[in-house]
């Protein structure tokens, strides 16, 4: 990818990072802000979207050096295991694994005794959903050994850029978070290989330039006329 393809592609999640937060956190805070609107507070308002939209870039920075250190895994499973299929299936194992402990895990650290486990079952289902759709897509405009590392991504790495927040066990920045990293994520994920194919054309176009371009032929001295 060229530099400034890459500098676009950072602007643009924290972009997207940045509304996305502000839309979500008036709605799951809704209660809170209410108020706000009620009285048609527009100074309230104005801060409280610029707060949740510099959030929004936080989550932003989180989900884009998880998205670069994947890159780096994978390109990693794919040289030890020397198989796309193989590595393919060990990242369905995480896939598991990691649903499976964000459902115990929480369940057994902040169930309450009337509690049931649906409800903690639920954030695993839209996270899986979340996943097989982007995947869905990543494979339709790329290739089908894409769908598992789309899914991946979207699962595990999310878990993990999520684990802040897991561990506070916060409603309203559960959600904030967890939707803002999903929109970040499936944006780098679905619009990498269009910017790495646009950089691929930059660089052929600029290749083709050089070589059209005509050599310069030498200067000729000029004598210096005499005092």
């Amino acid at each position: 990818m060229t530099s400034r393809n890459l500098v676009r592609l950072f602007i643009n999640t924290l972009l997207v990072g940045g509304f996305t937060a502000a839309f979500v956190g008036f709605i799951v805070r809704w209660d809170e802000f209410q108020p706000y609107f009620v009285d048609f507070n527009l100074i309230d308002i104005a801060s409280t979207f610029i707060w949740l939209f510099f959030m929004g870039f936080l989550f932003s920075a989180i989900s884009q050096m998880g998205f670069f250190a994947y890159l780096t895994i994978h390109r990693f499973g794919i040289g030890i295991f020397k198989s796309v299929s193989l590595w393919n299936g060990v990242q369905v194992v995480f896939i598991l694994f990691a649903l499976f402990d964000l459902v115990y895990l929480r369940y057994e650290n902040f169930a309450k005794p009337e509690d049931s486990v649906i409800a903690y079952l639920i954030p695993a289902i839209v996270l899986l959903a979340a996943g097989v759709v982007t995947g869905w897509f990543k494979m339709k405009q790329t290739n089908r050994q894409a769908f598992i590392p789309a899914v991946f991504f979207m699962v595990v790495v999310t878990i993990i850029e999520w684990v802040p927040v897991l561990t506070v066990n916060d409603r309203n920045w559960f959600y904030l978070m967890v939707l803002s990293l999903l929109v970040c994520n499936a944006y780098q994920l679905l619009i990498l290989h269009k910017l790495n194919a646009k950089s691929e054309q930059e660089r052929q176009a600029k290749a083709s330039q050089r070589q059209s371009k005509p050599a310069l032929k030498p200067n000729k001295k000029v004598k210096k006329p005499s005092v």
